[in-house]
């Protein structure tokens, strides 16, 4: 039960749970000690604002409009934003702060400390996603689903919700399966002339129900990993949350959704 209330608990509201009232509560105690205790910027975090202003610029500047072109015509389109981004992180290994001789903004120590896990997790299902488009296979997908041009209206949430759901057991992210499916389910939307939410918010909504399997996501292998829960369990359990999160979702969508999103 714990590993499928993490997904599915009240996180999304304030008066879920406790713990979200406690957080909002301490944390505007937090912004009054701070406003009362603010001290003068420092050089060192003068000079990461300057970067990062300097890295936004560089941004909005490598193509300007369509007919002006930006400091990236230079390099006959090589330079994207990744190659901005990496340029300008490597400015703050360069960079001295100040405070004692040798110190730069940032050193590996620091670095080490960022949730790369998390950064290389998002950065694979963008890379994945971006790969499906330019290799021409989310067209392939797209005309291999093209039976959906002749589902009705009431039927697309169900039968885009169990194909999303599907997917999501096989893939140890739920962050990698909306990745992957949505661009499909925007490109399938346009060759039926559809809402593009008709499709893609079932389809990110039942890429969370991955219930089934202990390595569908992260929260099915901690509790596989107790050793107190075994897969027929979770398949007792997991098949009809399954089932009746995608009858949720197919009701919603066409209805609730409909006056939501206007499709």
């Amino acid at each position: 039960t714990l590993v499928y209330a993490t997904p599915i608990g009240g996180m999304s509201t304030l008066t879920g749970t406790g713990v979200n009232l406690i957080l909002v509560g301490m944390w505007k105690a937090v912004i009054r000690d701070w406003n009362g205790g603010l001290c003068p910027v420092s050089f060192a975090e003068k000079m990461v604002l300057s970067v990062f202003g300097f890295l936004i610029i560089l941004w909005m500047t490598r193509r300007i409009t369509y007919d002006i072109p930006g400091w990236g015509a230079f390099f006959h389109g090589l330079v994207g934003d990744g190659s901005v981004s990496v340029m300008v992180a490597v400015l703050l290994f360069i960079i001295p702060n100040k405070k004692q001789e040798g110190e730069k903004l940032m050193d590996w120590n620091e670095c080490k400390k960022l949730p790369w896990n998390l950064i290389l997790l998002l950065g694979a299902g963008f890379a994945l996603a971006d790969g499906v488009q330019s290799s021409g296979l989310a067209d392939v997908l797209s005309r291999a689903l093209d039976f959906l041009e002749d589902v009705p209206f009431w039927a697309i949430a169900p039968a885009v919700s169990l194909m999303s759901s599907i997917i999501t057991e096989f893939i140890t992210s739920n962050d990698a399966t909306a990745t992957l499916v949505i661009p499909l389910l925007y490109h399938i939307a346009k060759t039926m002339h559809v809402h593009p939410l008709l499709l893609m918010v079932p389809g990110a909504v039942a890429s969370e129900f991955a219930f089934l399997l202990p390595t569908s996501t992260p929260s099915n292998v901690v509790g596989f990993a107790t050793g107190h829960i075994e897969i027929q369990d979770m398949l007792k359990i997991g098949v009809p949350l399954k089932i009746a999160g995608i009858a949720v979702l197919s009701i919603l969508m066409p209805t609730l959704g409909n006056l939501l999103f206007m499709i």
